[in-house]
């Protein structure tokens, strides 16, 4: 068996999209930091997010049945620092982001690589975490913005690819 440390070590070496998971509902209001979200299938169109069932905002998308998968530009590091703090409100967590809504009604935040507006198909609780299968009911997204990764235990930028047709200055 792996111990937790080797485990994690081995995890450091695994970059990932930084995401922010929102929920609203009759659950309440929810948002957290994740990395660990992975696309299923296009058919239907399938997200797999894990969050710790420890965190309240998991019981928060449990009893709500939507998410939002908020994919983060570079620029949104700050908002991912906060979203991951267990010190910080619910209420502060959103204070200083502007959002919107698409279909499921879950907070889709602007200015993010893409937000994936979702409704939870099913779930499973394996070890610390429940994984959510999310079917995609509404898409936005902006190729044009950098990805904030994570790796290494750091955040880094991903730039965004030229745009098919532009011409460098």
């Amino acid at each position: 068996m792996v111990d937790k440390t080797s485990f994690r070590e081995a995890m450091a070496g695994l970059g990932a999209a930084v995401n922010i998971i929102t929920s609203n509902g009759e659950g309440g209001l929810a948002g957290c930091t994740v990395s660990a979200v992975c696309g299923i299938t296009d058919e239907p169109p399938t997200l797999l997010v894990c969050i710790n069932r420890g965190s309240k905002n998991n019981e928060v998308v449990r009893e709500n049945g939507c998410l939002c998968v908020n994919v983060l530009s570079a620029d949104q590091q700050d908002a991912a620092i906060r979203f991951s703090s267990k010190s910080v409100s619910v209420e502060e967590r959103f204070a200083d982001v502007e959002w919107d809504r698409l279909v499921t009604g879950a907070p889709v935040i602007a200015g993010t690589v893409s937000a994936l507006d979702c409704e939870v198909a099913s779930m499973m609780d394996v070890g610390t975490h429940t994984m959510f299968l999310c079917e995609i009911k509404a898409v936005r997204t902006r190729n044009d913005r950098d990805a904030l990764i994570y790796f290494g235990r750091n955040f880094h930028s991903v730039e965004a690819p030229a745009v098919k047709g532009a011409v460098a200055a």
